[in-house]
């Protein structure tokens, strides 16, 4: 036992060696970053005024945010809708395959495709659906169709009913969001009204100058909980967030590994000229991503192995990290004086006044605390998210007003007859 506790001081203060260099003056932050990003968009059957007004705005929102916030090419950009329009295709089987099939022919090992479901969400008892423009398709057919696709895959449903989607499209690598946690959430959701303007300058509570997957689900996940506040009712939505495949997820601020390939995932494509134009430094910062990420899965298998082996490999992964980041931090030394501020690399003019930019401070997710993760010192996020309340089992227990939420069940079963 004492061995074990002078080998978990090494691992900490490994962590520390790391922390410094991280933060050292000239060292650009470590990110994992698509190579090739595209998106498809998919607003389904509404049922008429209002949700038709509702999901257009949050639909043509998101939109946005990826054209204009997050630079994806048009062309890059797959977006379906109960009525077809120019550039946007019908919300039907039909369309989703034909998208499916389009982007299959695009995507490789490098890229990451981000699928956003906007609408009514159905559960029969034994599978979800989301409700399209003439037959849905189920949680499974979904995993189905997306299955074969290559690269990763940021997977977000914010219907009601969608939690079942949790299990069916988790998977090693991926990252599934669901704006439920319980097959009982029926009623209607507003995850996506914040989700789709998630992915702005506020959300970046680490003030890196970016905003990473976990940031903007947990943005919205608090924005979800302040609504039902100021509404005076108890939440009837609880968002989920899985990346470990094992299709359980946790909330933002509930301690465990979920989301660890999440913090580290960003949607943008930022510019960074020493990389470009320093093979040797390009290299080294590649290497030190792996062993993240390595540290990353090594914490997924933690409760498969035996506690002495676990530390061996933890210390390993970190003395060789500690090792690559001393080695960036000499080699960007010389070139430091030629690195932009990151401010002035990560956001536009309408973005400098967050106190995020020069004036700002920049506050990095550094190794030492992903070390007291991995020993088991999972950390709470309540500053960002808090503790979300609980569903009400009757619209009693929620005073009677859930009148404009009604279940997406009864929905369905009127829209479909």
């Amino acid at each position: 036992m004492n061995g074990l506790r002078i080998r978990t001081g090494r691992l900490l203060l490994v962590g520390l060696a790391v922390a410094a260099s991280l933060s050292a003056p000239g060292v650009a932050a470590v990110v994992v970053v698509a190579q090739e990003r595209f998106a498809l968009i998919v607003s389904g059957a509404s049922g008429g005024s209002p949700y038709v007004e509702r999901y257009d705005a949050w639909r043509a929102a998101l939109v946005t945010t990826l054209r204009t916030d997050l630079h994806f090419q048009d062309e890059a950009l797959y977006v379906l809708a109960e009525t077809p329009g120019p550039g946007v295709g019908r919300a039907s089987r039909e369309g989703v395959r034909q998208a499916v099939e389009a982007l299959a022919e695009r995507l490789r090992d490098d890229a990451t495709l981000v699928v956003v479901l906007i609408g009514h969400g159905t559960f029969d008892g034994i599978d979800a659906k989301f409700n399209l423009v003439g037959p849905d398709l189920e949680a499974s057919e979904w995993r189905d169709l997306l299955e074969p696709l290559p690269g990763r895959l940021v997977f977000t449903n914010t219907t009601s009913s969608s939690f079942p989607f949790l299990k069916q499209l988790a998977g090693p690598g991926r990252i599934v969001i669901t704006a439920t946690d319980s097959t009982e959430q029926r009623y209607e959701t507003r995850f996506a009204e914040f989700f789709v303007d998630a992915f702005k300058a506020s959300s970046d509570f680490d003030k890196d100058g970016r905003v990473s997957i976990w940031e903007g689900f947990t943005a919205a996940s608090a924005a979800v909980r302040r609504w039902y506040e100021q509404q005076g009712r108890l939440s009837t939505e609880r968002p989920v967030l899985d990346d470990t495949g094992d299709g359980v997820g946790k909330e933002a601020g509930e301690p465990g590994v979920d989301g660890t390939i999440a913090r580290r995932t960003f949607l943008d494509r930022p510019v960074d000229p020493v990389r470009a134009s320093d093979p040797v430094l390009a290299s080294l910062l590649a290497r030190r991503t792996a062993l993240e990420a390595e540290v990353d899965a090594l914490k997924a298998r933690r409760g498969e192995m035996p506690a002495p082996a676990y530390a061996a490999e933890l210390e390993r992964i970190l003395l060789e990290l500690a090792r690559v980041s001393r080695e960036i931090r000499n080699r960007s030394r010389s070139a430091a004086s030629a690195i932009p501020p990151l401010d002035a690399l990560s956001l536009g003019p309408a973005e400098e006044d967050d106190g995020a930019g020069a004036g700002g401070e920049a506050r990095h997710v550094s190794p030492e605390r992903d070390a007291t993760d991995a020993l088991g010192g999972g950390r709470q996020r309540s500053d960002a998210a808090g503790q979300l309340h609980q569903e009400p089992e009757s619209e009693e227990e929620n005073g009677g007003e859930l009148d404009d939420f009604p279940e997406d069940d009864e929905w369905n079963q009127r829209e479909h007859a």
